[in-house]
């Protein structure tokens, strides 16, 4: 009796050790200053790397493609004021985020993250009234966007939890993020009254004026992707314990 007594205990003492063994997905940093903040940036990247192909233990099978719901843009005032909407948007690329730098204070569980997207594709139906360039340019129809060189910065604060296992997890207290884009092309197609004229005044200006335009978006998008990255910040905190990312002891 004993002896099934030790080989339950010795059982249930493996299991323990291999449930808190490090996944394969996150490389534990330590909590030495001088390294901690380049460790995170690697092991932000890592995890970057197989959340591309997804990670089922994470309950995360695919990112792509990051939707937003609808974003609105005003030029000029009174009843021919340009006005435009923006729906159903999908951002394909994003997964192909690099972290280069990372600032971290971890007494106060604040961090900045500098990242870099290579190019992101952008496609979302859009309806515009008003006029643009002397053209009466009401409409609706497809819009297509390519991004390209994108630079953020996201500074976000946690706050630490106990878990239902006892160990601590993080979510964050608040989210900021900033952005800029190097090259822009973007436009219409596939107007729904087929007037080409519309079409070609439309491409003109969105191609001739693409970053004033993601001058005027940006408020609107700033607060839509904000959201979107604290959500999913708060998913993969919820799954992956503190001292997976950072060694406590």
């Amino acid at each position: 009796m004993s002896g099934k007594i030790a080989i339950i205990v010795l059982v249930a003492l493996l299991g323990a050790t291999l449930a808190q063994e490090q996944p394969y997905y996150l490389q534990q940093c330590p909590r030495d200053e001088a390294q901690i903040n380049e460790c995170l940036r690697e092991s932000g990247n890592k995890l970057v790397h197989y959340l591309q192909k997804g990670v089922p233990e994470l309950d995360i099978y695919e990112i792509e493609p990051v939707m937003i719901d609808e974003i609105g843009i005003v030029l000029g005032s009174g009843p021919d004021g340009y006005r435009a909407l923006f729906r159903n948007i999908q951002a394909y690329g994003v997964s192909n985020i690099t972290v280069t730098n990372i600032r971290s204070d971890l007494d106060s569980l604040q961090f900045q993250l500098t990242c870099e997207i290579p190019r992101i594709r952008v496609k979302a139906q859009y309806r515009s009234t008003g006029v643009l360039i002397l053209v009466k340019a009401s409409g609706a129809g497809d819009y297509w966007g390519e991004y390209e060189g994108v630079k953020a910065k996201i500074y976000f604060k946690a706050v630490a939890n106990e878990g239902p296992d006892g160990r601590t997890y993080l979510t964050t207290d608040s989210v900021k993020m900033d952005f800029n884009v190097k090259e822009i092309q973007m436009g219409v197609d596939n107007i729904a009254n087929g007037n080409s004229v519309i079409q070609a005044a439309l491409n003109l200006f969105i191609n001739s004026n693409s970053q004033e335009l993601l001058k005027e978006m940006k408020p609107a998008l700033r607060t839509k992707l904000t959201l979107v990255i604290r959500n999913f910040m708060d998913r993969i905190f919820a799954k992956i314990p503190l001292d997976e990312w950072i060694n406590l002891n």
